[in-house]
């Protein structure tokens, strides 16, 4: 990937990673379809008017079937199995557990996309992203039937969050990325809101839960999505979903130093197979050659 690309997806990985340190906080004073229901709503009510004014919701009258599918896919059912999980893991691990996202992509990739297939050194590193994986859920969940169920409602996620990637590629490349992420927010909205209006709760949530919700629906979500749908169109599912490997080191920074976390050797040693697994997944030892520099899409420039 050039250079450019690898400093959106570290950009990618801090927000996403702070995710986690955002549902946490709003599990407080909300439910988790109330989350969902407040980071897609504002997600989706920030980023529309942008779109309307840089004509990116251009032929999506003939796509609302995909966007649906996809917003159902890959954020409001991810979503809810992400906010449902943490209630009994801590952030860091959840952060963590999302890093086989690119695991599902490449297996899943055997059958659906033959573009996106691992091999050698790639197939190599997804194979340690596996090994980290397990040893983290192995560990951190040992003895704790809740937090091996919440472990695995996120494991199911980021089988969600495959499927839409390779969904995406195959069926809204040519839907421009911020269209794409306004439609799919306020559609995964929709969906949500019945289940959230009647779990709402019965007094304000705080003032920490507030400033959650809206760093998580404006940066978390909302500008997320739009460097991941970026990114997918510019090196592929399988190389963009590479941010999951990366986001738990961020996601555990933040844990550890603002929740107060603790993390173990396991944790370490987990992390450092999943660097490893991602850089060689994400072909981190091919060299691009300067005179050739991968094209920016206009998203990623602005």
């Amino acid at each position: 990937m050039s250079r450019r690309s690898w400093t959106a997806l570290l950009l990618l990985a801090s927000l996403w990673g702070a995710s986690y340190l955002f549902v946490a906080i709003g599990l407080d004073d909300l439910s988790p379809s109330m989350i969902v229901l407040s980071r897609t709503l504002l997600a989706g009510l920030v980023l529309l008017p942008l779109a309307l004014r840089r004509g990116a919701l251009r032929g999506m009258r003939g796509v609302l079937g995909p966007i649906a599918i996809l917003a159902a896919v890959q954020v409001a059912g991810p979503f809810l199995l992400i906010s449902a999980g943490q209630r009994d893991i801590p952030s860091s691990l959840a952060g963590i557990l999302v890093a086989s996202a690119p695991i599902f992509t490449a297996l899943l990739a055997v059958w659906v996309d033959h573009d996106e297939r691992s091999s050698g050194w790639r197939l190599g590193g997804v194979g340690i992203g596996i090994v980290g994986v397990g040893l983290l859920l192995g560990v951190d969940t040992a003895g704790d039937s809740a937090a091996l169920i919440g472990g695995v409602l996120v494991l199911v996620a980021s089988l969600g969050y495959a499927i839409g990637s390779l969904y995406l590629k195959r069926r809204l490349g040519g839907i421009a990325p911020l269209g794409i992420v306004a439609a799919t927010m306020l559609a995964s909205a929709a969906m949500v809101a019945p289940l959230a209006l009647a779990t709402a709760p019965p007094a304000l949530p705080g003032l920490d839960t507030v400033g959650a919700m809206l760093a998580l629906g404006i940066a978390g979500t909302g500008i997320a999505f739009v460097i991941f749908y970026t990114l997918i169109a510019s090196v592929g599912p399988a190389r963009a979903s590479i941010v999951a490997y990366i986001a738990p080191v961020f996601a555990v920074f933040y844990g550890v130093t603002l929740l107060g976390e603790s993390v173990g050797p396991a944790t370490f040693a987990g992390l450092a197979l999943i660097l490893g697994g991602s850089w060689l997944a994400a072909g981190g030892y091919e060299r691009t050659p300067a005179a050739v520099p991968a094209p920016v899409p206009a998203l990623v420039r602005d």
